[in-house]
């Protein structure tokens, strides 16, 4: 039973991080901002956290949307990079497709944003590339 609580516990804890973490996406602070979306590549890329993601993927797309529409460089392409994370972690399905379909032509304009660098433009083009394959509705 106590292993069973102390699990729970854990759990929570590193829950309450990565609700932090997706407020500071939000932050004035360009730092901020970008320190909140490497806390989250990490935690995408470390642990599934699918229930948690899909339960946020809303509030999640709006804050890395406006990463990528207001960030610079960096930013972006961690923005990038997480967004390819988060369509892995949910999946393919009618929440992935959704997240996606949203953010689709904003990593598109960013993409063919000959002003961004060029790891910017490497990030967008690998979510675009990646969100694409896992969750695209099958296009007949």
């Amino acid at each position: 039973g106590s292993e069973a609580a102390a699990e729970q516990v854990q759990e929570e804890e590193v829950e309450d991080r990565l609700k932090e973490h997706v407020d500071n996406l939000l932050d004035k602070s360009a730092k901020t901002r970008q320190a909140a979306l490497q806390s989250l590549r990490l935690a995408f890329s470390s642990k599934t956290l699918s229930e948690f993601l899909l339960e946020r993927r809303l509030t999640l797309t709006d804050c890395l949307e406006k990463c990528l529409k207001k960030g610079k460089g960096e930013e972006q392409a961690l923005a990038g990079t997480v967004l390819t994370l988060l369509c892995l972690q949910i999946g393919s399905g009618p929440e992935g497709e959704e997240v996606f379909r949203s953010l689709k032509p904003l990593l598109v304009s960013v993409l063919t944003d000959s002003t961004a660098s060029t790891g910017t433009r490497q990030s967008c083009a690998t979510a675009l590339g990646m969100c694409c394959y896992i969750a695209a509705a099958d296009l007949k």
